[in-house]
């Protein structure tokens, strides 16, 4: 069994968004292409965001650090540290409030992988 400190991949993620061009950073923390489940984590610098996308199939984004809002057309879910966001089946987006850091979990279906 493995285990790591979300804690302090966090920290390591928001320092590299910080000193990066894009204001962003991630790291798969579990999982791959090749699993059922994925699991990333995505450091934020404030004001950035994770422009509009499909959505991945079920998934959540569980809030680390900072704020964060996911907005899918005219609705919108403001997360801070400790929350759940459940990502609709939609086109949406991720912006950063504040410097933030999110666990994004996706599950893909046998087929999709």
């Amino acid at each position: 069994m493995d285990k790591l400190s979300l804690s302090a991949l966090a920290r390591e993620q928001l320092e590299l968004a910080k000193n990066g061009s894009a204001g962003r950073s991630a790291a798969t923390v579990f999982g791959g292409h090749t699993h059922t489940l994925r699991q990333t984590l995505i450091a934020l610098v404030a004001e950035q965001d994770l422009d509009e996308h499909d959505s991945p199939g079920e998934a959540t984004v569980h809030v680390l650090q900072g704020r964060v809002r996911l907005v899918a057309g005219q609705s919108s879910w403001e997360g801070s540290p400790g929350d759940l966001i459940i990502v609709p089946p939609a086109r949406h987006s991720l912006h950063a409030d504040t410097d933030a850091v999110v666990l994004l979990t996706v599950a893909k279906p046998l087929t999709e992988r």
